[in-house]
């Protein structure tokens, strides 16, 4: 039985560490990759540390909102999300502007904390807006977060960032990268639950 056991975890931590398991993972949460453009751009926020500073995944997500918004095709970005206590859209926001944004084009969401809450939130903000919609966010999010989107009406297109298929890359993180991915699945499955994807 011990012996058995030690199997299975030396088999588990070879399929995790070694094989393309998590690479794979990610990219089926992420769809197909591809610079969907339009006229405004959903940037979903997503990590603050207690100074007010961005997260490494709010960090990347604006990195790319940056250079989508360099593509010249959008006019507007809305940065979604933040407890109001502490809002990472505002430290998104200037990080954007310090990266040559105009500010007036940067509209910043500050209630939402949760991904249902950015689609509702989005959604009020933008009411019946028509222009084309971009949805911008990790790559293991964006499974989640378009069909959150979708539920409450409004039509994106999506365009994810690579970021835990760019961590995977060191097989030093693809254990972090796993356990995201496996935190992500779970909200996958209770969204599924309540009704909200």
């Amino acid at each position: 039985m011990c012996v058995t056991g030690l199997a299975a975890i030396g088999f588990f931590y070879v399929l995790v560490t070694v094989t393309p398991l998590v690479n794979w993972w990610a990219h089926k949460l992420a769809g197909p990759f591809n610079d969907s453009t339009g006229q405004t751009l959903i940037v979903l926020g997503g990590s603050v540390q207690e100074s007010g500073i961005i997260g490494l995944n709010s960090y990347w997500r604006s990195v790319y909102a940056i250079r989508a918004y360099a593509s010249g095709d959008f006019r507007r970005i809305i940065v979604a999300g933040g407890d109001p206590s502490m809002p990472v859209s505002v430290p998104m926001k200037r990080f954007l502007v310090c990266h040559a944004i105009p500010q007036e084009a940067i509209v910043t969401e500050t209630q939402s904390r949760s991904t249902r809450e950015n689609a509702l939130e989005v959604a009020r903000l933008l009411g019946n807006d028509t222009t084309r919609k971009v949805l911008l966010t990790s790559d293991y999010h964006m499974f989640r977060a378009r069909r959150a989107f979708a539920k409450v009406g409004l039509t994106i297109l999506p365009r994810p960032i690579p970021d835990s298929i760019k961590a995977s890359q060191s097989w030093l993180n693809r254990w972090p990268v796993f356990l995201t991915l496996c935190g992500e699945t779970a909200k996958i499955c209770y969204y599924y639950a309540r009704g909200w994807i």
